[in-house]
């Protein structure tokens, strides 16, 4: 059974790319005649043209996180593995892929900024100061979790911060030979890489390891806030980059392994879990529309409209490269979360375990096919996950940094948004709401957020397309009713539940947020009927980017 479900899933995947991505490409208009931000606003810093191969491992890196396998494994415990398999499929092919490749190929076409610029060109200022505000706190929220988890992964497993601390050694060395010594890509990725895989490899047994890297918590935690702060503000292909960019052939390497064992040893292994088990679990949670709040990376997340029109998309060195990095990494990522969900079938017993737990396990069991011992596969399987995870805090606070100056209006230079972003996230770790860290008394309404974001997102997307590539948006238009109204019902949700407990924290965010989304609809629905106050504004000039690109 786990072979035809991983075949058929791949097979999906590899059906939709082609057919689906292919009709996106047309409908966005996709033309490598056309001049990209990272060629017009090159700048060595944040602008810099990369190869498609190397921006695929920094924005796949970025956005899969710990969350196509958390997600789907929390999902598929309480409501079974067919729903969760089927939304992962189905979302990532429908609806992530779009909302991704559409935010990439928006963001190029307005001088490589965030969606925000795109929802103040096409919604109002007004929606875009209250989208940047929005997203601003919520990438905060994912900078402390995210340097948090590193933290404590690090101080609890000295060969995962062995790796991670060589991984960014390196990835100096291969951004100057590529870059500046001009060494071919092949030739840095064929001597690099193999010292990557090699210390992940040797790292899990050596016994120094152990002793020099085991740091306090503490410890880590400044260690990590000062490499974020530095990963901000450096030349992008220095350090993000390249270090993206070799991470990913640990997470390929991984998802290779998890494929193979898979094929090889799924014809002796069973399922322990239900296909479904019911439509509300006894906590009282809906399916819907907590299954798709819960699996977020594996279909939508709309974290990954903020990595794509942050980092990505002024990176790209042409427009068609935008089917392969958006809507081909969103698949990819899929791939992940199936895998994922076979991982929590396979495991047995998960009393007691965490998601990251039960996916390790069963990483260890895939490699154990391949002659590899289940131990080590385990720890190789941890070593994964915090490589997502590292990935995706180091993109996440020059994502801050974007966001922050454009709310502002540039007036703050990359150093002091960045301080602040960072600032502000480790006060989320050390100040305490009673006994409990204010970011994990926080983080309940973050998988809210995120998706909300998705929807806010599209939204702006939408009108773009409507307005000013003057082209029908059924394709984001849907999915963007089915997020706006799934995360509008688990606002209501969490809400009311949030009250039930006497927990007014929770409850007066999410109040928060369900106005903040109303809001930002209403300035849409005006944008729509009546015209963006950029439109209305037409002694204001249009950026030469947006004149060109969309006629005006």
């Amino acid at each position: 059974m786990f072979i035809l479900l991983l075949v058929c899933s791949i097979f999906f995947y590899v059906i939709v790319y082609f057919l689906y991505g292919g009709f996106l490409a047309r409908v966005l208009g996709l033309d490598d005649t056309k001049a990209v931000p990272s060629q017009t606003l090159a700048d060595g810093v944040d602008y810099c043209a990369a190869h498609p191969a190397v921006l695929m491992g920094h924005h796949f890196s970025s956005i899969a996180g710990a969350g196509p396998i958390v997600g789907p494994i929390a999902a598929a415990l309480l409501f079974g593995w067919f729903p969760a398999l089927l939304w992962c499929l189905l979302g990532a092919a429908f609806l992530g892929g779009v909302h991704d490749m559409a935010a990439i190929v928006a963001s190029v076409r307005h001088e490589g900024k965030s969606i925000g610029e795109v929802i103040d060109r096409w919604v109002g200022r007004r929606g875009k100061r209250l989208f940047l505000c929005f997203t601003w706190f919520a990438l905060i929220l994912v900078v402390a979790v995210f340097l948090e988890l590193s933290a404590k992964t690090f101080a609890q497993e000295p060969a995962v911060a062995f790796s991670g601390i060589l991984y960014m050694g390196l990835a100096v060395i291969f951004g100057l030979a590529v870059y500046r010594f001009k060494v071919p890509l092949w030739l840095s990725t064929v001597v690099l890489l193999p010292i990557v895989l090699g210390a992940v490899w040797y790292g899990v047994s050596a016994e120094w390891v152990k002793t020099w890297f085991s740091w306090s918590i503490d410890t880590w935690r400044i260690v990590l806030a000062g490499y974020v702060i530095v990963a901000s503000v450096l030349p992008v292909w220095l350090l993000l980059q390249p270090r993206d960019y070799l991470a990913s052939f640990v997470l390929y390497f991984a998802l290779g392994i998890s494929i193979i064992g898979i094929l090889l040893g799924g014809a002796h292994l069973q399922s322990s879990l239900p296909a479904f088990k019911s439509f509300h679990t006894e906590q009282g949670e809906q399916l819907w529309p907590m299954l798709f709040i819960m699996v977020a990376c594996g279909a939508i997340s709309g974290f990954h409209s903020l990595v794509a029109s942050g980092t990505t998309a002024k990176q790209i060195r042409r427009e068609s490269d935008a089917t392969l990095i958006g809507y081909g990494a969103m698949l990819i990522e899929g791939v992940l979360a199936v895998v994922a969900i076979i991982t929590v079938m396979i495991v047995g017993s998960v009393q007691g375990k965490t998601p990251v737990a039960i996916f390790s396990s069963g990483f260890g069991q895939f490699a154990a096919v391949l002659g590899i011992r289940a131990e080590v596969g385990t720890a190789l399987g941890l070593l994964a996950i915090n490589t997502f995870i590292l990935t995706s805090l180091d993109t996440a606070s020059r994502i801050a940094r974007y966001q922050l100056q454009e709310l502002t209006n540039m007036k703050l230079d990359r150093y002091s948004a960045t301080l602040a972003g960072v600032v502000l996230a480790l006060a989320l770790i050390y100040v305490k709401t009673g006994d409990v860290p204010a970011h994990e008394r926080i983080w309940p309404m973050f998988g809210t957020s995120n998706q909300l974001v998705a929807a806010l997102a599209l939204l702006g997307v939408s009108l773009w397309v409507i307005k000013g590539l003057k082209k029908p948006a059924t394709f984001l238009i849907i999915p963007m009713i089915f997020m706006a109204l799934t995360t509008f019902a688990a606002l209501v949700f969490l809400l009311q539940n949030s009250l039930d407990k006497g927990d007014y924290v929770l409850g007066v965010i999410a109040a928060v947020l369900l106005v903040l989304a109303i809001l930002l609809y209403r300035e849409a629905w005006y944008a729509f009927t009546r015209g963006s106050e950029a439109e209305n504004n037409r002694h204001e000039p249009l950026p030469q980017t947006l004149q060109t690109s969309e006629g005006k």
